[in-house]
């Protein structure tokens, strides 16, 4: 039954071909597979549910976004294990991404929670979530 689960989100990007090349190798680690493409946007699928990233109007742009202002502060994923946690944090620093809270890396959320935090070209904070029970 997929009553209450999320069916898509759709974020509006300040350059659609750096979020394209940021969010692709991410989600299809993930397993997402490309769901649709049109000349600005593009999404992914998983299951049931999909993201989907727009070229935001230029006439949009003059106010950048920022997770602390109301709104989206930041998009978390479950990871299949930690070992994925791992291997996913050496990929965002082998391709320059920074890590967040890098000092309480992976428990920046408390010693019963690992994972990594980062973000993507616009600064949304993005989350990769081990299993509670992986350890």
């Amino acid at each position: 039954m997929s009553q209450g689960l999320i069916q898509h989100i759709e974020l509006y990007v300040s350059n659609i071909k750096n979020s394209i090349d940021f969010w692709g190798w991410l989600l299809e680690g993930l397993g997402y597979t490309v769901f649709q493409k049109w000349e600005k946007g593009q999404s992914w699928k998983l299951g049931e549910s999909y993201i989907v990233f727009v070229q935001a109007e230029e006439r949009f742009l003059d106010i950048p976004y920022h997770r602390c202002r109301v709104g989206l502060n930041h998009l978390a994923f479950h990871a299949s294990s930690r070992q994925q946690v791992d291997e996913m944090t050496v990929k965002l620093k082998n391709k320059g991404i920074h890590i967040l809270y890098a000092d309480k890396h992976p428990y920046a959320g408390g010693q019963e929670h690992y994972a990594v935090y980062f973000e993507d070209p616009d600064r949304i904070k993005v989350e990769l979530v081990a299993p509670i029970h992986d350890k």
